[in-house]
């Protein structure tokens, strides 16, 4: 689980680690599932392949800082930067599209409890399909200090995580298909 989310996973008990592992399978559905098959869809190859370049380059230079070894060390904020907005920008409608699948999925949601829970995060996207999930389950999903999705949630159990796993699994299902 620590190399799927960014924050202490020595310190969370078995309800934040159901949390975790549940906004992940929620983010990925969109970044790894739907966005790739979208962009290869409007633009074939080309766009998948773009698409993918710009999330890896996210996920590896997003977060501000040094990278590299101590005698080579370079400052990559300015590709961390491009990358971040890159993969915003070609997230923006597969973010929102997986939430609608969800909600679909889950037979309908409550939208303005969706559009709340997708502003509290500081992405502009992994708010919707974490929101959705989180909603659909009637969980609360969050990351301590920085957001807090269905704040009137239950803390996850395993039967939600199964849950989960089934609706993610669902919409799969409904765009392949």
């Amino acid at each position: 689980l620590s190399w799927l989310v960014s924050r202490d996973t020595r310190v969370l008990d078995a309800g934040a680690v159901r949390e975790s592992a549940i906004e992940t399978l929620a983010e990925n559905l969109s970044d790894s599932v739907l966005a790739p098959l979208l962009w290869f869809v409007l633009l074939g190859l080309p766009g998948a392949a773009l698409y993918r370049l710009a999330n890896t380059a996210d996920a590896m230079w997003g977060y501000p800082g040094w990278r590299g070894q101590e005698a080579q060390r370079r400052y990559w904020q300015w590709a961390g930067k491009w990358a971040a907005r890159a993969d915003d920008v070609l997230n923006w409608l597969p973010a929102r599209l997986t939430a609608g699948l969800l909600a679909v999925g889950a037979r309908g949601l409550p939208w303005s409890a969706l559009r709340r829970d997708a502003a509290v995060t500081p992405s502009p996207n992994g708010g919707w399909p974490m929101g959705a999930m989180a909603l659909a389950l009637g969980v609360r999903l969050g990351k301590p200090g920085v957001y807090v999705l269905n704040p009137l949630g239950q803390v996850p159990q395993a039967v939600h995580v199964q849950r989960s796993v089934r609706l993610a699994g669902g919409v799969v299902c409904m765009v392949v298909v």
